[in-house]
């Protein structure tokens, strides 16, 4: 029952209220109790989705002679990237970025080097870095010796090849900003190796990519 009040010889007396007007009073209230909920709806902000965060992978598999190599990717499934950050025997680490969303490039950073990388990606670089980007569940790999397939590419760097720093998209810019950058291409192996980055991935398939340079 809603309750009414009436004035009555300067004093507030309680009244019963007609059906009509209790609809009325019933129907206010309702109202301003939307207004006031909107007015802290505003004050407050909806909240927003989060976007993903980078998801950081880590990988563990043993080398050739049984000892236990760590390695992290840094997963961007927005952007199509993927940032391995891999460390050598000798405690140094080197960076590799494998850029699908601008043209399909590979990026290599040694740590001993003063120059970066380029190589195009190709469908296997394809196939193993979408072992990463598909697998949003999964924080840490630990890959089995006996089943991890190795193989070894030797890659050509031409120093006359030299790339524009500033003509790269920003995730290539942001890496090698400090650095000289050189195309490579895929070459048959050399006596003479500079140096290797061994790159292990979640389908238990790990990359040695050795550089040397190739005559001018």
């Amino acid at each position: 029952m809603v309750r009414c009040w009436k004035r009555s010889e300067n004093r507030l007396e309680e009244a019963q209220c007609s059906p009509h007007k209790a609809f009325w009073l019933s129907l206010s209230a309702s109202l301003l109790l939307v207004v006031i909920a909107l007015g802290l709806s505003g004050r407050l902000g909806v909240p927003q989705p989060l976007s993903s965060p980078l998801q950081i992978v880590r990988i563990t598999v043993p080398d050739q002679t049984g000892i236990l190599i760590n390695q992290s990717a840094v997963v961007d499934q927005k952007n199509d990237l993927v940032t391995f950050s891999v460390t050598s025997p000798a405690n140094q680490t080197s960076t590799v970025l494998f850029d699908m969303k601008h043209q399909g490039l590979i990026c290599y950073k040694p740590v001993d080097q003063d120059s970066c990388f380029l190589r195009e990606m190709e469908q296997s670089d394809y196939d193993n870095v979408n072992s990463l980007l598909h697998e949003p569940t999964h924080k840490q790999f630990q890959l089995s010796g006996n089943e991890t397939r190795r193989q070894t590419e030797f890659l050509g760097v031409l120093a006359a090849s030299q790339v524009n720093v500033s003509s790269l998209e920003e995730p290539l810019q942001a890496l090698c900003q400090d650095r000289s950058v050189h195309w490579t291409r895929r070459a048959e192996k050399q006596r003479l190796v500079y140096f290797c980055i061994d790159i292990c991935f979640p389908s238990n398939i790990c990359v040695s990519v050795c550089f040397y340079y190739l005559p001018e």
